[in-house]
């Protein structure tokens, strides 16, 4: 291998390189926001849960199952 084609090796190998880590960060970003979202999904269906629970029994409809079974 002559020394041009040796130096166009190792330039192509740390541009990939470079181009990997690019990659990897925004993907590890993404990753987190991602994570992030769902954990919020997860609070709202939590508090809607409640919500309608508390909902449910404010109009005695939790009364009205438990007496009818």
């Amino acid at each position: 291998m002559s020394k041009a084609e040796s130096q166009a090796a190792k330039d192509l190998t740390e541009a990939m390189e470079t181009t990997m880590q690019r990659l990897q960060g925004r993907f590890q970003a993404m990753s987190e926001q991602l994570e992030s979202q769902i954990d919020q999904m997860g609070t709202r269906i939590d508090d809607l849960q409640k919500n309608v629970s508390e909902l449910m029994t404010q109009a005695g409809m939790d009364e009205a199952q438990s007496a009818s079974k």
